[in-house]
């Protein structure tokens, strides 16, 4: 099946100054502006099918650096999670707040105030990245690689999902700025690739001409290997 590559925005003036930025139009600094160019290199090497984003600045900027040949279609669902009257607030006064204990302990019932609840970024989240998942696993095949460059708390979200977590527990997950997170949907279960990556080598996301399953030894695309198996292949399988 297709394998979507997830990547958090780089650092912001608001990440910086430790406020919660939301849909505010926050922009890279210069310490996410480096972050950018530096997952491009190690993007630019995958033949990307698709590549999506949140429409909000802070992700065109980081893919504009990362990948400035391309150009990302803008889809609603990765959008940051409205939190209403937090936005542009310090974290560290959010943190006094009663709401906060419910964001990091039962996530699934919060309810930012005049804004989203977690539970409605998580479910329009998941469904924008199944059904691009779809979309280019039918139009380019199931060695297909594609992008999505959105937010934390989202990424956290799909994540979750992905490994069959409650959304109360998303907070155990971690999506640094300019992480690479990688998930691959099958027809039974997704499968967690990588989770906050921000240094490997993507080598290994380039289409094998043997297909995925040779790859595998043949397994269906949907089992895991028992064991662990032998790893993603490397340009050194490859020879």
């Amino acid at each position: 099946m297709a394998t979507l590559v997830l990547l958090r925005h780089g650092r912001t003036t608001a990440n910086a100054e430790g406020g919660l930025a939301g849909r505010q139009p926050v922009e890279l600094d210069e310490t996410g502006q480096a972050q950018a160019r530096s997952v491009g290199a190690r993007l630019a090497a995958v033949p990307w099918a698709q590549v999506v984003s949140s429409p909000l600045v802070r992700c065109r900027q980081t893919l504009g650096l990362a990948l400035p040949e391309v150009t990302p279609a803008l889809e609603d669902g990765l959008i940051e999670c409205g939190y209403g009257q937090w936005e542009g607030q310090a974290l560290s006064a959010l943190a006094k707040q009663p709401l906060w204990r419910v964001v990091q302990e039962h996530p699934s019932a919060a309810v930012f105030p005049g804004g989203e609840a977690l539970s409605a970024v998580s479910s329009r989240a998941v469904a924008a990245v199944r059904r691009w998942d779809a979309v280019v696993e039918a139009e380019r095949g199931p060695e297909a690689v594609w992008l999505a460059c959105t937010h934390g708390d989202v990424i956290k979200a799909i994540v979750a999902d992905a490994l069959g977590l409650h959304l109360d527990l998303f907070q155990r997950i971690v999506a640094d700025p300019a992480s690479l997170t990688l998930i691959r949907y099958t027809q039974t279960r997704p499968f967690l690739l990588r989770l906050n990556d921000t240094g490997t080598d993507l080598a290994g996301l380039v289409p094998s001409p043997h297909g995925r399953s040779g790859r595998r030894g043949q397994l269906p695309d949907s089992d895991a290997a028992v064991g662990g198996g032998a790893g993603s292949a490397t340009d050194g399988d490859r020879r």
